[in-house]
């Protein structure tokens, strides 16, 4: 049992300082991840690279975070939750600072690997160190706050990234996590230096180790370098699979039947756990391709600028901040299965409503449906996190906790992975349809091309038009039909979220 189940919860502005610098851990952490995505080509061209060399910036972090994060529970066993979460603060603070100072893109990358592979335990342990800081019956409150980060932070990136890359130099999109860092690890220290939990000085499992490392590392190198390298046609990718799958088989095989394993998959016999983190890794699946396609819709096809497709999404954060402490304040009281049915539904039906797309729609088309999809994600963490985490105990929480994250991250990989690989093929097969009717020969076509030359324009610019015409057409028809796709699967995921077993109130306190 974890000692720090014998510590008092903190009270009065204590808790106000804990909750405050966990979350701006996390934000720090989640605001990374994504605000780089906007900056790659500016990055690149900055440091004399090629746009797709730029990649290698997210690629890197992705990579190195993804092998990270799984190791949480057991880095934290055996040198203290708090020590480790003030290593992984700091740790981040020092490698922004090098991103940022970086004279070249082998420098950034290599910055980048160090700060993945140090910021792995700031999501999980900041769950688990927030839990242990609160009452069990107020514990579904401070799942919301920590949940309304976790909401936020995704969405401003992308606006932040644009406005730093545009008006200061990019190493700003990592400098500001340096002050950020600073204050949230002087707090945890001062607040919570003496609460530190139990340390048991396990065997080290190796084996496990360096499976993990590898089999982790090679799938989540094949999901970032899938697209770029056309999936199973390059035999980098096929070699990245096979490494993949043979080791992740035998690390299962072997965790199983280890004594001190590295990761303690047996939290899958929970049957709470393995429900939560099926529905929240495919959920969050979805979620995270629609956050990525849609701006790709609104700035490839529809004119959209890299900061006003940025600004259009944002409505998606308003409600998650207005109702997380509502639903975190009687959240206790409700079954979570109700308010996860809830959440899907209102994704499928905003979903749904973005399936009618069309070149020249006005601005209202893409805010409304982002505005109401933001109740959907207002009712998503907090009750699968609450779900997930309802059977846990004492140093399980900070193990199930790094365990969930890490499958949720790495299915938002996947869920982007998929999007953008699906719609680009959707467009290759809508445009080979729309265009079997458009020859030089063809009577629609003949008159098409003698309207725009009555306007002053020549005939291969006309034909010249009419082919991006069908370009555009076409990636507008493809995103239509992942969105159709993404409504559907939320309504089939209903289903799995009821075979968890209630109560979920009090998350890591009702233990049986």
């Amino acid at each position: 049992m974890n000692q720090a189940k014998t510590y008092p919860p903190l009270k009065g502005a204590s808790l106000v300082l804990v909750t405050l610098a966990l979350s701006l851990a996390v934000f720090m952490e989640v605001l990374d991840t994504t605000i780089a995505n906007v900056v790659v080509p500016v990055i690149a061209g900055d440091l004399g690279a090629a746009a797709t060399q730029g990649t290698w910036v997210i690629t890197a972090f992705a990579v190195a975070n993804a092998v990270s994060v799984p190791l949480t529970g057991f880095v934290a066993r055996r040198f203290g939750e708090v020590k480790v979460f003030l290593g992984a603060v700091i740790g981040f603070v020092i490698t922004s600072w090098l991103c940022g100072i970086a004279p070249n893109l082998q420098m950034l990358v290599l910055f980048r690997v160090l700060q993945g592979l140090v910021s792995g335990p700031l999501i999980p342990l900041s769950q688990s160190l927030l839990m242990a800081s609160y009452p069990p019956e107020k514990r579904t409150q401070a799942l919301a706050l920590w949940a309304m980060t976790v909401v936020v932070a995704p969405v401003l990136g992308p606006i932040l990234g644009g406005w730093i890359s545009d008006n200061w130099h990019w190493g700003w999109i990592f400098f500001i996590n340096i002050p950020v860092g600073i204050a949230a690890a002087w707090i945890t220290w001062k607040q919570l230096g003496h609460r530190e939990t139990e340390i048991r000085k396990t065997p080290i499992d190796y084996t496990g180790l360096v499976l993990m490392v590898f089999g982790v590392g090679a799938l989540q190198m094949m999901l970032d370098r899938g697209k770029e390298l056309d999936w199973f046609a390059s035999g980098e990718i096929i070699a990245l699979a096979v490494v993949a799958v043979v080791c992740l088989t035998y690390f299962v095989v072997w965790e199983l039947g280890e004594e001190h394993p590295v990761v303690d998959l047996s939290l899958f016999k929970d049957r709470n756990f393995t429900v939560g983190v099926i529905a929240t890794s495919l959920g969050f699946m979805v979620y995270m391709g629609s956050l990525v396609l849609l701006p790709l819709v609104l700035q490839s096809n529809l004119g959209y600028t890299a900061t006003w497709a940025g600004l259009v999404a944002a409505p998606v954060g308003i409600l998650p901040i207005i109702l997380s402490p509502v639903i975190g304040k009687f959240g206790g009281r409700l079954d979570m299965r109700w308010l996860v049915t809830a959440s899907f539904l209102v994704f499928a039906f905003t979903f749904h409503w973005r399936t009618n797309f069309y070149a020249g729609m006005d601005m209202a088309n893409v805010v409304w449906p982002q505005f109401w999809q933001g109740l959907g994600v207002a009712m998503f963490f907090l009750p699968l996190t609450a779900i997930t985490l309802s059977r846990m105990q004492g140093e399980q929480i900070a193990a199930a906790s790094s365990l969930s994250n890490f499958l949720r991250v790495f299915m938002g990989g996947v869920g982007v992975s998929v999007v953008t690989t699906m719609w680009e093929r959707r467009e290759a097969l809508h445009h080979a349809r729309l265009a079997e009717e458009i020859t030089p020969y063809s009577a629609e076509t003949q008159q098409a091309v003698q309207t725009m030359v009555q306007a002053g324009i020549r005939p291969e610019e006309g034909l010249a038009n009419i082919v991006k015409n069908i370009t555009q057409q076409g990636f507008i028809i493809g995103s239509n039909e992942i969105f159709w796709a993404g409504s559907l699967l939320f309504i089939v995921m209903i289903a799995v979220i009821w075979f968890a077993k209630p109560p979920f109130g009090s998350s890591g306190g009702s233990g049986h």
